[in-house]
């Protein structure tokens, strides 16, 4: 596993370089502007700590970015950050372009399956925008999905980003995918959290780090907000991705490259145990950085090299 060096940055496609332009954020989306302050340097930036300011700064770096011009989730919802969210679509696309002689795989002829997608919906808007890829966009939470249905009509998405309903919120791919449905990869951003005292004590622990633990302020206390099916599960991100491992021997045939993000790089040894008791042909870990922050995504393909060219050849 590649551990980048501290301080390293976004993907060098990632369009989230350098620092925000607030006044062209402010420009697309002016409700940015009430929710602008001084950093203790003196730079302008928000406050990580407001729900509200971060589902508005999402909203501006979407509209002025990704030409995302509605974006909206119903409250206490997971709001990701989008620049990191992108560095894990770049990395998939790296990925696939290994085995396609180096090109990177665009078009809507190449399908995306997106495991537990939220109402936000990140990954398909950003992979599809970036790379025209087609989704298929699975969650276990009928509310999250209406909320994304709503942003794929505003902006004109639906005929290329599926929305699908898991009704067994202990199967992956079974429900979703058809039998005749090939996908060049999936991703899944997993629960990391085994409860939700686990959830709300790592929030604390980042307010602690930030220097923002104000005894005289009401802090959330889960930052970036998050449903339960969205934070935590039983046994946390390494029983969720192991189950999921173990169910994807069953859609060997249907998919090209299997992925998962992994918060925990101690989880990373144990995860690849199990891929090799499921006979993959090869596992890959692929770690991303965006300044002292670390994470990695865990691929694996049951396709040996020449299988997997075929497939990009014919898809």
């Amino acid at each position: 596993m590649n551990t980048p060096p501290a301080g390293a940055l976004l993907h060098p496609r990632n369009r989230h370089q350098g620092r925000y332009d607030f006044a062209a954020l402010i420009a697309v989306e002016p409700r940015l502007k009430a929710f602008v302050i001084r950093n203790p340097y003196g730079k302008e930036s928000i406050d990580f700590a407001d729900p509200a300011a971060v589902r508005v700064f999402n909203a501006a770096l979407l509209k002025q970015l990704y030409g995302i011009k509605h974006w909206n989730i119903p409250e206490g919802y997971l709001c990701p950050p989008v620049p990191g969210r992108g560095d894990y679509i770049h990395g998939l696309a790296d990925l696939l372009a290994e085995d396609n002689m180096g090109e990177i795989a665009q078009g809507l002829d190449f399908t995306v399956l997106d495991v537990g997608t939220g109402a936000n919906c990140i990954y398909p808007l950003l992979g599809h925008h970036d790379y025209g890829w087609r989704f298929i966009a699975s969650d276990i939470d009928s509310k999250a999905l209406a909320s994304a249905a709503e942003t794929l009509s505003a902006n004109g998405l639906s005929e290329v980003i599926e929305l699908r309903l898991q009704a067994d919120k202990n199967a992956f791919f079974k429900g979703v995918l058809a039998a005749d449905e090939r996908v060049i990869c999936t991703m899944s951003n997993p629960p990391f959290h085994s409860s939700a005292a686990e959830a709300a004590s790592g929030s604390q622990r980042k307010w602690r780090n930030l220097g923002k633990q104000d005894p005289q302020r009401q802090l959330p206390a889960l930052n970036f907000g998050g449903k339960s099916n969205e934070l935590w599960c039983k046994g946390g991100e390494l029983t969720f991705v192991r189950n999921m491992i173990k169910e994807s021997k069953a859609f060997a045939e249907q998919v090209l490259w299997f992925s998962s993000l992994v918060s925990k790089s101690a989880h990373i040894r144990l995860l690849q145990r199990t891929l090799k008791q499921v006979g993959v042909a090869e596992m890959r870990v692929v770690s991303m950085a965006q300044g002292q922050k670390q994470s990695r995504f865990l691929a694996w393909t049951f396709h040996t090299p020449h299988q997997r060219k075929e497939w990009l050849a014919k898809r």
